[in-house]
């Protein structure tokens, strides 16, 4: 079986940030030593949404990518979230990455303007154009107002590096149909939906709970693969509570809290943000505790 373009196990990594709300670098690199030497993940997504792209700055979204790239580059990819509603911006965005020594980039609808298919097709293949990376396309309506419509997908992965999908729309047959009629591969990007999504022909996750549940994620992964379709089954079920339950509230909320409440500082999270409820982590950690995560 070919490899995917970014291994298997993929979390969008939480940006930590210090007392004062700052960058925390030093803690960056720690938690991305943790996710790939720990939790077991073949690529991390910094700058996504759960790394808090929409409030933090394009400097600070560059220092991240050093310190990560540093701390884990050498034996995980890290891809590079540079998607927003601004095709010249995320443009940018992307050049600045490459700049930084990532390995791809995700590049996610543009949002709340609503374009049409063909100023999708558009703003992916433009900012496919602007370097040499692999691309990752994040679809996910419930945030962009739009799809990637089937058509659409099929169109652009005919460009050599428009290469995967993050695929948050929930409908794994439209996402069969993509996979059987292009190279394109697909991650889940709703944890719950890694199993469904790999009965289909999918690669595997990128994670929010994987902050916790990656290696035991990677483990789910790793039985599929090996055919054994019970285990895989009693696996996932297994931490099925805690896919679902880390997106009870924002995810980078209940990953802040829970990592707090494991022992890992990170900070908490900016506005328009606010940091976990006591109610809302007690509930998260009681899933964890539960999975034995």
């Amino acid at each position: 079986m070919t490899q995917p373009p970014f291994g298997r196990l993929v979390t969008a990594m939480v940006t930590p940030f210090d007392g004062d709300g700052a960058l925390d670098l030093d803690a960056a690199a720690s938690l991305a030593t943790y996710l790939v030497d720990e939790q077991k993940n073949d690529a991390l997504v910094i700058n996504g949404t759960t790394g808090e792209s929409p409030t933090t700055t394009d400097d600070e979204k560059l220092r991240l990518l050093r310190v990560v790239v540093e701390a884990v580059g050498d034996r995980a990819q890290v891809v590079a979230g540079v998607g927003t509603f601004d095709t010249a911006h995320t443009t940018h965005l992307a050049q600045q990455a490459a700049g930084a020594g990532v390995h791809g980039l995700l590049v996610v609808t543009p949002y709340y303007s609503r374009p049409p298919q063909d100023a999708i097709a558009a703003h992916f293949l433009a900012v496919a154009d602007a370097t040499d990376l692999p691309v990752i396309l994040y679809d996910i309506p419930h945030r962009a107002g739009v799809p990637i419509e089937t058509d659409t997908l099929l169109k652009v992965a005919e460009h050599p590096r428009i290469v995967a999908v993050k695929d948050a729309k929930g409908l794994p047959v439209q996402s069969a149909i993509v996979m059987a009629a292009s190279d394109l591969a697909f991650y889940a990007g709703d944890d719950a939906m890694l199993l469904p999504l790999l009965a289909v022909g999918g690669a595997g996750v990128v994670g929010t709970s994987t902050h916790f549940s990656g290696a035991r994620t990677a483990e789910v992964i790793g039985a599929w693969l090996a055919g054994d379709v019970q285990d895989a089954l009693a696996r996932y079920r297994a931490l099925l509570p805690v896919y679902q339950g880390v997106f009870a509230t924002q995810g980078v909320m209940l990953v802040k809290a829970g990592l707090a409440a494991r022992g890992r500082c990170v900070g908490g999270v900016r506005a328009p943000l606010l940091d976990a409820s006591e109610a809302q982590t007690a509930t998260f950690v009681r899933l964890l505790d539960a999975a034995g995560l």
